[in-house]
Formats: C-alpha cells, sequence, structure tokens
C-alpha cells in the first residue's frame, strides 16, 4: 500500500455490480499493438501472482481458448450428437462440445489465456486490503470537497471524510463525478449473462462463439466453465439506461431464455444444467474505448481510472498498481499510461 492509508467506498457492497457479475477472462497478448497492449500483459502476470499469494480460492487457473459458430439445436439433433463428432475432436474440442457447433478454432492456450472468479477476487482484495489497514465504508457518495482546487475530502451518506487523494473508480458510475470533477463522460452498457450448474464436470476450454438466437438475433456468446464446476455464458446485450443504485439493475428474462438456449445448442450436458443465476451488469465506456486513467485536470489530489470496457478485470491488477505509484510517488512507472490520460478528452 505504499504507506498510503487508504479508504474504499461502495455503494452497496464490495463487487456488487461488473466487478462480481464480470466473466473473469484473461488473455496475456489480446490487447497487443494496441494502447493498453502492455497494461495487459503485467496485469496477466499479476493475476497468477495474486492467485499464489492472497491465499484465497479466487477460482485462477490457465485455460484452453476457442472460437466457433453455432446455431440453435434441431430436434433431435443433440441426442445425435452427444458422443462428439469426428470434426469437433480433430480440431481439438472437448467431448462436451457436442451440439450444433461449427467452425472451431484455438484462440489461445494454456500458456496466454487464463481465468479468474471476479467476485471472489475482489472480495480478497479487499479482505488483504483491510489486513493491511485499508478501511470499507459503504455508503453513497454525495460530494468531494475541495478548496482552491485542491481534494479535501468525501462526504459520505452526510458524513465528511478528510482526504488529500481521491480515486474515481466507479465503473460505468465514474462519469456521475461530473457533478463535483471535470471527469470525462463515462457510460455503461448492460449485458446479461446465467450461471448453471452441471451435473457433469465441464472441462477448462473457453468458448467465443458467433451465434444467432431462434428469433434470429445475432449474439456472440461466450461459455466459461469454471474450476468451481459452474458454467458462466454471457454475451446477451441489453439496451437501457444506467440506473442510479446497482442494486436496482434487473435482468431481463428474454435474455435469460436466450442465453439458456446457447446453452442447450453447445453441449448435451449443459442443455438440462439447473440455472444458479441469471443476472445483468453494466460494462464501463469512455468515448474512445480507452481506459481513462491519471489525474482529473485541474484538481489536485483527484484521479480517474475507469472506462476498461470488457477487459476491466483482466487490466484491473495493473491499474490499481500504476494509479498506486501515481498517488504515492508521482509517477507511474510499472506502465507508461500517459495515452490513456483522462486530459485527452478534456
Amino acid at each position: 500500500m505504499k504507506g498510503v492509508a487508504a479508504t474504499v467506498v461502495e455503494r452497496a457492497s464490495v463487487a456488487c455490480a461488473s466487478s462480481g457479475k464480470a466473466g473473469g477472462f484473461l488473455a496475456l497478448d489480446w490487447q497487443d499493438g494496441g494502447v493498453t497492449g502492455p497494461l495487459g500483459r503485467l496485469s496477466f502476470k499479476l493475476h497468477q501472482e495474486l492467485a499464489d499469494t492472497l491465499g484465497k480460492d479466487i477460482g485462477y487457473r490457465r485455460v484452453q481458448t476457442l472460437s466457433a459458430a453455432a446455431a440453435p439445436a434441431k430436434q433431435g439433433a443433440m441426442h445425435a450428437n452427444t458422443r462428439g463428432s469426428q470434426p469437433n475432436r480433430r480440431a481439438g474440442a472437448p467431448a462436451w462440445l457436442d451440439g450444433s457447433v461449427s467452425r472451431i478454432k484455438a484462440m489461445g492456450d494454456e500458456s496466454n489465456t487464463a481465468q479468474v472468479h471476479p467476485q471472489k477476487l475482489s472480495q480478497a482484495l479487499m479482505e488483504a486490503a483491510q489486513g493491511k489497514g485499508a478501511q470499507l465504508r459503504i455508503g453513497e457518495v454525495q460530494n468531494i470537497t475541495t478548496s482552491g482546487k485542491k481534494v479535501t475530502g468525501v462526504i459520505v451518506d452526510g458524513e465528511e471524510y478528510a482526504a488529500d487523494a481521491v480515486v474515481i473508480a466507479m465503473g460505468p458510475w465514474s462519469g456521475q463525478a461530473a457533478k463535483w470533477l471535470p471527469v470525462p463522460d463515462i457510460t455503461g452498457q448492460k449485458y446479461a449473462s446465467i450461471v448453471l450448474r452441471p451435473e457433469e464436470e465441464i472441462s477448462n476450454h473457453m468458448l467465443f462463439l458467433s451465434y444467432k438466437t431462434s428469433s434470429g438475433q445475432a449474439l456472440e456468446p461466450e461459455v466459461y466453465p469454471r474450476p468451481d464446476g459452474s458454467v458462466y455464458i454471457c454475451g446477451s446485450p441489453e439496451h437501457i439506461a444506467l440506473p442510479d443504485d446497482p442494486k436496482t439493475i434487473q435482468v431481463d428474462p428474454k435474455s435469460v431464455e436466450d442465453l439458456k438456449e446457447v446453452a442447450r445448442s453447445v453441449s448435451s450436458k449443459l442443455a438440462d444444467a439447473p440455472l444458479e443465476v441469471g443476472q445483468s451488469c453494466f460494462l464501463p465506456l469512455s468515448p474512445d474505448g480507452l481506459p481513462v486513467m491519471g489525474k482529473v485536470p485541474g484538481v489536485q489530489g483527484a484521479y480517474i481510472a475507469s472506462g476498461h470496457s470488457c477487459w476491466g478485470i483482466l487490466n484491473g491488477p495493473a491499474t490499481g498498481l500504476v494509479m498506486a505509484e501515481l498517488i504515492a510517488d508521482g509517477k507511474a512507472s510499472s506502465v507508461d499510461i500517459r495515452k490513456l490520460d483522462p486530459q485527452r478528452l478534456a
């Protein structure tokens, strides 16, 4: 913690929104060639270190990753394929991928792809920080106080907490801080996900699919078997405005049914798997699609780290590290984040 006394303010609970409901897929080099490439590479390494040192089960493991096309299974087709087709087996597909699936290709392996359980990771990080003296406050931030363009504190549920540095890291709600600070317009895109609990163990093969539902809607669902035996499926967008309170987010039942259809179509092992949860969350988006990380222009002691879109869980550890360096040391040394500076959007 670099000797800085830290307080985390959460509106409802730790990982109550996308930090707890995301898929947790990690890739070493999928951002290479872009501005966030070095951030992703460092963070991939840090995820392994966290798994080794946190002393908690955070659902981390290295994985195999495939892309494929899928379509709604025709009546009887699933039963005909329950032993896995030869084309699928030749492509390196696991036996459980026995549904209406084609064009299977490898996208990654255990050298460059992994997964983590976002909620377990977030909670473990908070507990580790508390063990080093950090404080957690549950409540609504109502204002950020300043004096002479310098941060002096945060008001939470009517109580002021003194602070000489404040980091806006509220995901899609980060744009709401524009009431107090000159931050960019961070918005959110809602996506649904489901978690199934199949009877049989599913191997560590992550699937990135091209899919058209029986109603004709084109989706790009992702299927993530987890080490705890559950299977996470996401990829159904929902077009709705961001609510003020994360506790009020509700999933559209149609999105749940669409994702259950995906499960039935790709695998007989998932066809009748019990549904543990249907849920939705909002991915934080910046105006130019890149993360916003750095000092808030014109206000000493104000910082922002948001807008990571679908790579928030992957890039989280490196983001935390470089923001800590920026605050405590005055400069981010682990990764060059100058091209992510919020000044570019001012």
